[in-house]
């Protein structure tokens, strides 16, 4: 049967929407990942090595703009997202500038607020692909940038140090290289349709919220909500150190580090997370859509503790672990992204939007491992960085098993929401 021209339209739209949203999220990562590829040694801070130092400091201010964007994106208007999206990044890359022009170690507070710009670039984005029945598949695009781009932008900071632009200026300089790219990006957004009112019956409207609804919202899922949260931090946590200190953690395997083995390593962790995470959209029922992204998770951690195993019983090279371990880490957080809190509010049906959930997850996760960045030099004593690395793997991934545990049989013992969708006025 030929595909009708509403279909086609809406599978070509589908097409452009994917396309923005991973071109502006990845051309975000060239603003705020090329630092990572250098090692910054030489200039301590307290005893504290000055990579850690400068990683930690974006963190900080990354986790603070996600605190922040709690409330700001979830009352965040269609009309101005694009322009607070390009205001984020100009300021991310001033930022930039000043940690070129201002010496060590006092340069680490740029990095700061260079985060503190770009944390609420993802949920901007991610307010565009909301609440559609394709949602899946456009938020897996989009975090298929995330996982890509933290590997190649950090081979485009290698590339330039190589090419003999100091340290300093390196991610300035990496910054306006994806600046013309980033901005296309951002106007394709911008075209982006609307929900339909298809759209709105599969999935519920998505409107901003205030601050009694979002406390309203909480305080009805409270103890699902807390133990997703839990989960996501954990995960956050051993993500986030995997992806800032790869360097360290690729010697500490005993591998060469050229600039391509980020490139490689992180498109064999998107394909394997994308897939899978991606074939939920093809489940129409959301409530067993959102118990299948639960299994998901744990699928992921069950391929983090046999990639450590594999490792352990010298299984695995450098590089199969790094993949593997890479995709049971990005599969639960994918799934959080692209799944769980969208189902959860399309099964419940309640009025709220995804941006809200996902900075709720995030600030706390982002919380958890800067406390882990920061006190990281008082409780490792002299091991080495990939010994604390697998360590942080084995606990998190446990306590964060536990806590997919729970949170399914607190679900599982709510009814299914039987409310009607609500009207289409003030869908997002």
């Amino acid at each position: 049967m030929a595909e009708k021209p509403t279909d086609r339209r809406a599978s070509l739209w589908a097409i452009w929407a994917a396309s923005a949203a991973f071109g502006t999220y990845f051309c975000m990562y060239g603003f705020r990942k090329p630092f990572a590829a250098a090692s910054y040694t030489g200039a301590d801070v307290w005893g504290i090595d000055f990579k850690t130092v400068v990683v930690s400091a974006q963190v900080l201010g990354y986790m603070v703009s996600k605190f922040i964007g709690i409330r700001v994106i979830s009352e965040m208007p269609r009309e101005r997202r694009a322009v607070a999206l390009l205001s984020l990044i100009a300021a991310a890359e001033l930022a930039l500038v000043f940690f070129g022009l201002i010496p060590r170690p006092w340069n680490a507070a740029c990095l700061f607020f260079n985060g503190l710009a770009l944390g609420m670039v993802f949920g901007l984005v991610l307010s565009f692909l909301e609440g559609r029945e394709l949602t899946e598949a456009l938020v897996a695009g989009l975090c298929a940038s995330f996982i890509l781009a933290d590997g190649m932008t950090k081979s485009v900071g290698t590339w330039l140090l190589g090419c003999g632009v100091p340290e300093v200026w390196m991610p300035c300089v990496a910054g306006l290289l994806f600046l013309l790219p980033l901005c296309i990006g951002v106007a394709m957004l911008t075209r982006i349709p609307i929900p339909s009112e298809r759209d709105i019956q599969a999935r519920t409207a998505r409107q901003t919220l205030n601050q009694s609804e979002r406390r309203g919202l909480m305080l009805r899922y409270a103890g699902g909500l807390t133990l997703l949260v839990l989960m996501f931090l954990l995960v956050t946590i051993a993500r986030s150190i995997r992806a800032d200190f790869a360097p360290e953690i690729w010697r500490g395997l005993g591998a060469e580090v050229p600039p391509s083995i980020f490139t490689r390593s992180e498109t064999c962790v998107a394909i394997g997370v994308l897939v899978i995470n991606g074939l939920s959209v093809y489940i129409v029922d959301n409530r067993r859509a959102f118990f299948v992204s639960l299994a998901t998770c744990c699928l992921g951690f069950a391929t983090v503790i046999a990639s450590l195993l594999a490792r352990q019983a010298g299984m695995l090279g450098a590089f199969s672990f790094m993949v593997s371990l890479g995709v049971g880490l990005y599969l639960p957080y994918v799934a959080m992204h692209t799944t769980i809190f969208e189902r959860l509010l399309a099964m419940t049906r309640e009025r709220g939007n995804l941006g809200f959930l996902m900075y709720l997850a995030d600030a706390f996760g982002y919380l958890g491992y800067v406390t882990v960045m920061l006190t990281r030099q008082f409780w490792t004593a002299n091991e080495g960085f990939l010994q604390f690395f697998l360590a942080i793997c084995w606990v998190t991934t446990g306590l964060a098993f536990l806590s997919v545990v729970f949170c399914w049989r607190y679900f599982a013992a709510r009814q299914p929401a039987v409310t009607a969708a609500p009207a289409v006025e003030g869908a997002a």
